[in-house]
């Protein structure tokens, strides 16, 4: 059986749009993709270092929620819309919140993410 987490803060969001933030599998907690929007008015910041604060904010919530905290992914995979344009600003801000022991973590480079304007989604995996 499967435990789905939704924070109060994304409950319209998973309403409308039905995915769960996140699903406990067993000991593993499977977190949905979070981009860098504000919850409140569904808008992307124009400034890339805010819009990745805010995906990692985000999905703060969501591992706060699930009883874990960033110390405790496993891996991360992570979609960029200009890759190699935001790198740099992407890893300082990651490095904010991952720490060491760092996860695995995969960056792919996209066309397009679910909302306009956004420029990455981060996908984890953390341990219960």
């Amino acid at each position: 059986m499967f435990q789905r987490i939704v924070p109060e803060s994304m409950k319209s969001w998973y309403e409308s749009l039905h995915f769960a933030p996140a699903v406990i599998d067993g000991n593993h907690v499977r977190c949905s993709g979070m981009i860098g929007v504000d919850l409140g008015s569904g808008v992307c910041p124009k400034d890339p270092a805010e819009q990745f604060d805010l995906a990692f904010k985000n999905l703060g919530d969501v591992l706060n929620a699930a009883e874990t905290s960033f110390s405790d992914v496993l891996e991360m995979t992570t979609f960029h819309v200009g890759l190699q344009t935001h790198l740099e600003i992407f890893l300082e801000i990651k490095d904010k919140y991952l720490t060491e022991p760092y996860p695995a973590w995969t960056a792919i480079g996209v066309s397009e993410l679910a909302i306009s304007d956004a420029i990455v989604e981060i996908r984890v995996t953390a341990t219960k």
